[in-house]
Parts: structure tokens; C-alpha cells; sequence
């Protein structure tokens, strides 16, 4: 499994440390320094829809008016926004083959990521 968070993110130490008491092995990636791939964002836009990606309390996303930009971006658009800055990506997003989650619930995880 790979796990895109950034280890200044409360969320992300709740996600991490749920897998941890799961015994789930995973691999963590900066998600500023290293963005979840293309491949990756579009599972969670298949899973989630687009506007569920972005990082909307971020501050690249205020900085870059993303608000109104989102209402009329297309998908390509927002794949190489993503792609390209992982400061606008919902965190963390957990992916294992075809199964990815974005941001952290844990309904969510039990159901997706327990063992």
C-alpha cells in the first residue's frame, strides 16, 4: 500500500496510526514533495468525484482561486493541477492496486483497510 500524507497533517497521523494499529504495512510518500500519480487521482475522481481532490482549507487552493476555478476546470486540467502540486490534494490518500481512499474516516477504513 502506498500512503501520500504529509506528516504535519493531524488527519494524516490519524490515518497513520489507525494502520498501524491494523498491522497494515504501507509505504508513506510526502505528498508535497511526491503527488499521487495520474493513475492514482483518477481512481479516487472514479471513487469520489473531481471537487473531493482538492484540498479546499489549503492554502494554494485560496491562493489559486481554485474556489470558482474548480466549477468549470476539466478533468485533464485538474489531473496535471494534482499531478503537479500535492498541496492542493485531499489528504492522505491511501491506494493498494485498485483501491484507493482520500482523506481519513474511520468507517471508512475499517470497512476498506482492516485486516
Amino acid at each position: 500500500m502506498k500512503f501520500y500524507g504529509y506528516n504535519k497533517c493531524g488527519t494524516c497521523r490519524k490515518a497513520q496510526k489507525f494502520l498501524d494499529d491494523q498491522g497494515v504495512a504501507y509505504q508513506s510518500i510526502d505528498i508535497t514533495e511526491t503527488p499521487p500519480p495520474k493513475k492514482v487521482l483518477k481512481q479516487a475522481i472514479a471513487r469520489y468525484g473531481l471537487k473531493k481532490l482538492f484540498n479546499t482549507s489549503g492554502v494554494q487552493y485560496k491562493e489559486l482561486n481554485m474556489k470558482d476555478r474548480v466549477k468549470t476546470i476539466t478533468e485533464a486540467e485538474a489531473l496535471d493541477l494534482l499531478a503537479g502540486n500535492g498541496r492542493l490534494v485531499k489528504r492522505p490518500i491511501a491506494v493498494n492496486g485498485d483501491t484507493v481512499t482520500v482523506g481519513f474516516n474511520e468507517d471508512e477504513y475499517q470497512q476498506v483497510w482492516a485486516k
